[in-house]
């Protein structure tokens, strides 16, 4: 099992910025892939960005230049820095961790972009 937990969500006012964080714990050798994904009210949940032990990284369109995702100087942590946050980027944040039998996510942070 992994267990994970984000921090770091709030309110924003457009065009700021917010770093979010997470930390797992357990079995997290088993970890291949560590990423973020939202779910804005009434739309599906979207991947926003998900980077690879070895160092791969891919983002969604909407995200790329404006957010940064990236592992801590310790193994269990993963950071999520987003600048130039826009109203649209308003959703519930999951971290998540894959490894080859399922995975694993957190209980969500809210972020809220709004004047």
């Amino acid at each position: 099992q992994v267990q994970l937990v984000e921090s770091g969500g709030g309110l924003v006012q457009p065009g700021g910025s917010l770093r979010l964080s997470c930390a797992a714990s357990g079995m997290i050798f088993s970890i291949y892939a560590r990423g973020w994904y939202r779910q804005a009210p009434g739309k599906q949940r979207e991947l926003v960005g998900v980077i690879s032990n070895d160092g791969n990284i891919n983002y969604a369109d909407s995200v790329k230049g404006r957010f940064t995702i990236s592992r801590g100087d310790t193994e269990n942590m993963v950071y999520l820095q987003m600048n130039n946050l826009k109203p649209e980027d308003t959703a519930v944040y999951y971290c998540n961790s894959k490894t080859r039998a399922r995975d694993f996510w957190g209980q969500g942070t809210q972020v809220t972009v709004s004047s």
